[in-house]
């Protein structure tokens, strides 16, 4: 088998930028096809978002336990395997009538995706260190948030055009053509197989977990990518259900979203030197007032126009804050990449998966005075989050609460 030294990183460095936007891919892409699913396949709106809410918790579990394969067995043949299967799953549901067996489906293809994930970020604690590392991982957030803008986008026009089962035609062949380029140019990237041993395993868990600022920094990251799931699940619903616009329109309006979620990555790789909490407490201060205006304004102002807006505002703070928290998170474990990283993701995944579904369910959330309250409420959990950790990061580093 392949391995990779550091002077063959160039195209497996592309290849995985061009793997990590998949999770959000496979999410997003046919979010669009939302109100035009529920018709084919005979079935409820609840349904076809229990399909994304099954995705991210079977991405979110996986995570948590395939992290401590990929540091003992290696990378390379497990990412492999895995995108080949992803790439299978995607033709099987294009023959799919059935809202059940989607489901079984989507919940494999998150196991898949897990696996794929957590290969290729270790792929970058693996082969860069010191700054290069720090800029590579801060670069991960932002590349993914490409799949939230590129995703519904095409998923507008695909859904549009050639309907529903092209959303994951294109998915198929999507990974099929990095299969076949990670066969030619990639290889292993693991230098020293950690023993796959369930004590040692445990007690990597525990350490990981024991530690308040990188446990509390895992729901932040969920409450804070929740707000982008709120609106994923909400927005086909009230653009083409309440504003009466088509698919495209929701394309369009994700796509904005998307861009506003890049540009707060872009901001926090930006300011990844600034004082750690001091920037983290002023962005959700700014984040929170903008929510609590959309609020207070919407029942004046009920058009497309005035939600993407503050959509877009708060989008990029979130953003921002995420990008933060997650390149905290990746790097604070470099000597257990896997297992860390999984964790980090994994975890997450769940805390959004629980919380989006269950606030969606409980608001109802089908108007933009819904969406906005969901906005506060998961602001005012970060917020909550953030006064549990501060100590800790205090403890760790002094210069991270002062400018």
């Amino acid at each position: 088998m392949r391995k990779i030294n550091n002077g063959q990183t160039g195209m497996p460095t592309i290849l995985a930028f061009l793997l990590i936007p998949i999770s959000g891919l496979a999410m997003d892409v046919y979010i669009p096809s939302f109100p035009k699913m529920v018709e084919a396949l005979h079935t409820t709106p609840a349904a076809i978002r229990l399909t994304m809410t099954v995705y991210l918790v079977s991405y979110g579990v996986s995570q948590l336990f395939v992290g401590s394969l990929v540091d003992s067995f290696g990378r390379y043949r497990i990412g492999m395997t895995a995108l080949a299967l992803f790439v299978l799953t995607n033709f099987v549901i294009t023959a799919l009538n059935s809202i059940d067996w989607l489901l079984v489906i989507r919940a494999i293809q998150g196991v898949l995706i897990a696996l794929i994930m957590v290969a290729k970020r270790s792929f970058f604690i693996d082969v860069y260190e010191d700054e290069k590392q720090k800029h590579y991982t801060s670069m991960l957030s932002i590349v993914w948030s490409a799949a939230p803008i590129l995703a519904p986008f095409l998923g507008g026009y695909l859904e549009h055009f050639l309907g529903w089962k092209s959303n994951f035609y294109f998915l198929g062949i999507y990974a099929l053509v990095l299969l076949v380029l990670e066969g030619i140019f990639s290889g292993e990237t693991l230098k020293e197989r950690r023993p796959f041993r369930l004590p040692l395993i445990l007690n990597t868990y525990r350490e990981l977990l024991t530690a308040r600022d990188f446990s509390y920094g895992i729901l932040i990251l969920g409450f804070s990518y929740s707000m982008v799931i709120v609106f994923n699940m909400a927005a086909p619903f009230i653009i083409e259900n309440v504003f009466h616009y088509t698919a495209v329109a929701t394309g369009y309006s994700a796509l904005v979203s998307g861009l506003a979620l890049l540009g707060g990555g872009l901001l926090g790789k930006w300011l990844i030197r600034k004082p750690f909490f001091r920037k983290l407490r002023n962005g959700l201060l700014v984040q929170l007032g903008i929510a609590m205006v959309m609020y207070l304004a919407a029942p004046y102002f009920h058009h497309i126009v005035f939600m993407m807006v503050f959509v877009a505002l708060l989008h990029f703070q979130m953003g921002y804050i995420y990008n933060s928290y997650f390149t905290y998170c990746l790097t604070r474990f470099p000597q257990m990449a896997g297992i860390s990283g999984g964790v980090t993701s994994g975890g997450s995944y769940m805390v959004t998966a629980t919380a989006s579904y269950g606030l969606v369910s409980v608001l109802n959330v089908y108007d933009v005075s819904g969406l906005s309250a969901s906005y506060i409420i998961f602001s005012l959990l970060i917020g909550i989050m953030l006064l549990l950790v501060y100590p800790v990061i205090a403890n760790r580093s002094p210069r991270s609460l002062t400018v």
